[in-house]
């Protein structure tokens, strides 16, 4: 035992010794010296050696320049910052590029504004009648301050037209309003054209009726949210402008690329895409790996009784997993579902629109006011008091007249005693059978979850997924994760599953936050003390980022652009990761916050193995692809030195991608 122990022991030296040797006898392609490196993999350089696309060699200067000859590039750093090139783990790739169309940038807007913007844009980009506006990125928790003249969204549309449709696109993905002429439009199930009315909602849209706001004669208001959407326009979800980024599929690598990207999660792949990705890694300009997540809509799979077709969606997501096994740069072995919508409600709607993010407790109605233009809380219908029950015994069914007078004694909307704990995006057994069918097929499981409840049911669909296949080893994971209760922080640490938190959400932002905390706690007042009391449900367990990497989570992180505003803004991700707050604001429940390292890993190794990539991507070791960044600030010191908030304005100075920049800052 002793001769074979030390005959091994020899062994390993002598490969130790030999391995210098024989890479140095390699000369690089491609040098880069005198910088600060950051490499994922638990240490530091200040040297990379490129060659044929890969890291030959990551470490000191003295070592990388013996594989410098005359025939290799040499770059000098001068102490720039280097690091992997980032992961964006959930984005929506096709919906980044900035394309000249009717866009409100996610300002806010009164609802006055938004009438002349409209007119203006229908002015820019005519619109034959009969036909269809859209208006990109606009802001439904901001501005939409209502006036005598312009009381509700679909008031405010119907005086920019009412012979085109007009369609507000949330910048979230899940908002939407529509004009009267859009609304009169909608199809009921039987594909018949029946309009969006008071009377439609009671009958061929009653399953929708939780997702569309209505105005106090119980007709709707204009807002259309979630899968309501797709009775007025099958394209409601993201509008991408799909025949322009196909033209130039290049501009979205460009886009990515710019960002600091080399690989991305496309969050909502929509089968009919995979043109695009076909063009892109066929036209030579496929600067970017790509992991689809495949989007099929349980409810655009029902059989005409009634059940879902599973079988026909596996079918489907199979052949385009098969279609690109050998596309070394995409692939297609995740499948995306969503568990709920999203938490805000809409205090400005008369009665106020209830979020529709599916929670554990029973959603509060508060009641609002907007005397001297500022919106304020004025107190909570009691929902258990015997009006509302006798309401409630009603089923809510009351005339015009009666609904004012219910207003004048009582003081608020009728419609303010229904009983709701937001709604999950489909019953909760098609979450858990769509789960079991494709884990089974062999598809990683990419949930949207919002509210506790919708947490909840995404974990217990993939714990039930994993049990069905006795598979615990594949990427499943959940985006967002704005609320979550203990009891599943715990549980998504023990099942080690990912999370791509999109960090720059987890602030404090009051016109946010009214849209929000009101609804889901009781409050008494509207100040940054009485919305974030430390002891507070939503406080504690609002994105619970160190919480879940305590548990064991794996955090990624995804900018879900191009929601709010299309620029994936890592950085300013990376930022609010450390600080959770706006600069100059108070924070989220600081204790939540994480530090650089987590931050950074988050971005690129964690991201990568998510992805599937990581043999190749993720860290900065030799053996792997050359993708990295260079960029204008060391990360590293400005959170040593207190200065996190700084991050943020991090600007790119190069991207590279298997060992060739693809993007370079234009000098100043």
């Amino acid at each position: 035992m002793f001769y074979r122990e030390t005959i091994r022991r020899l062994s390993v030296i002598a490969a130790m010794l030999l391995l210098p040797i024989a890479a140095i006898a390699t000369t690089g392609d491609t040098v880069l010296l005198g910088g600060h490196i950051w490499t994922g993999a638990g240490s530091e350089a200040t040297a990379l050696v490129i060659r044929e696309g890969r890291l030959t060699y990551v470490g000191d200067d003295a070592t990388a320049k013996k594989y410098v000859d005359r025939t290799t590039r040499v770059l000098r750093l001068h102490g720039q910052f280097v690091m992997p090139g980032l992961v964006d783990a959930h984005m929506h790739p096709l919906d980044i590029v900035d394309l000249p169309f009717c866009d409100l940038d996610s300002r806010p807007t009164s609802l006055r504004e938004l009438t002349q913007f409209v007119r203006a844009c229908l002015k820019k980009y005519p619109v034959p009648v009969g036909g269809r506006l859209m208006v990109h990125q606009w802001n439904y928790v901001g501005g939409n301050q209502t006036d005598p003249q312009h009381p509700t969204l679909r008031a405010a549309l119907d005086l920019a037209s009412t012979d085109r449709e007009i369609q507000l696109l949330g910048n979230d993905g899940h908002h939407g309003a529509f004009n009267s002429f859009a609304l009169s439009h909608a199809q009921n199930a039987a594909g018949q054209v029946v309009g969006l009315s008071k009377r439609t909602l009671a009958d061929d849209f009653a399953a929708y009726r939780t997702l569309v706001g209505v105005d106090e004669q119980g007709e709707p208001n204009g807002a259309v949210n979630e899968d309501a959407r797709y009775t007025i326009n099958l394209h409601s979800m993201m509008a991408v402008e799909y025949a322009r980024v196909l033209a130039h599929p290049e501009w979205v690598a460009q886009r990515v690329n710019r960002a600091g990207l080399t690989a991305v999660t496309d969050a909502m792949a929509d089968p009919a895409t995979t043109e695009f990705w076909d063009k892109l890694s066929a036209s030579g300009h496929m600067s970017m790996r790509a992991n689809l997540a495949q989007f099929y809509d349980p409810e655009r799979f029902r059989k005409a009784g009634g059940p879902v077709d599973y079988e026909r969606m596996i079918a489907q997501a199979t052949n385009i997993r098969a279609h690109f096994a050998r596309n070394p740069l995409v692939r297609a072995d995740t499948v995306k579902i969503f568990a709920d919508g999203v938490l805000e409600g809409n205090p400005l709607a008369h009665p106020p629109t209830l979020p529709n993010g599916a929670v554990l407790s029973t959603l509060l109605q508060p009641r609002f006011s907007t005397e001297g233009g500022q919106l304020r809380l004025a107190g909570y219908v009691d929902t258990a008091s015997p009006t509302c029950v006798a309401e409630r015994g009603r089923a809510m069914a009351a005339s015009d007249d009666e609904v004012h007078e219910f207003i004048a004694t009582h003081g608020f909307h009728p419609a303010q005693c229904v009983i709701s704990s937001g709604q999950l995006q489909h019953d909760a057994e098609v979450i858990m059978e769509f789960g079991r069918r494709f884990h089974t097929a062999g598809f990683n499981l990419h949930i949207h979850a919002i509210g506790d409840r919708a947490v909840r049911t995404a974990v217990d669909s993939i714990e039930a997924a994993r049990a069905a296949d006795g598979n615990a080893q594949t990427r499943d994971g959940l985006a967002h994760v704005q609320l979550a209760h203990p009891d599943d922080v715990a549980r998504i640490g023990r099942d080690h599953l990912y999370i791509a938190y999109t960090y720059g959400w987890a602030n404090v932002e009051h016109d946010y936050d009214m849209t929000v905390i009101p609804f889901l706690q009781r409050v008494t007042g509207d100040d940054y003390a009485a919305l974030h009391a430390p002891d507070s449900y939503y406080e504690k367990n609002a994105y619970p980022v160190r919480a879940t990497r305590d548990a064991g989570a794996i955090l990624a992180a995804g900018s879900d652009a191009p929601v709010e505003t299309r620029d994936p803004h890592p950085f300013y991700n990376i930022s609010r990761a450390l600080t959770r707050r706006i600069p100059g604001g108070e924070p989220l429940n600081a204790s939540q916050s994480i530090g650089i390292q987590d931050a950074l890993t988050a971005y690129t190794l964690n991201g990568a193995r998510w992805l599937g990539i990581d043999r190749d991507a993720g860290s900065l070791e030799a053996g792997k692809s050359a993708d990295f960044v260079i960029l204008d600030r060391d990360l590293l010191q400005l959170a040593a030195a207190g200065r996190a908030v700084d991050i943020e304005k991090t600007q790119v100075r190069s991207t590279w991608f298997q060992g060739r920049p693809v993007y370079q800052a234009k000098k100043r």
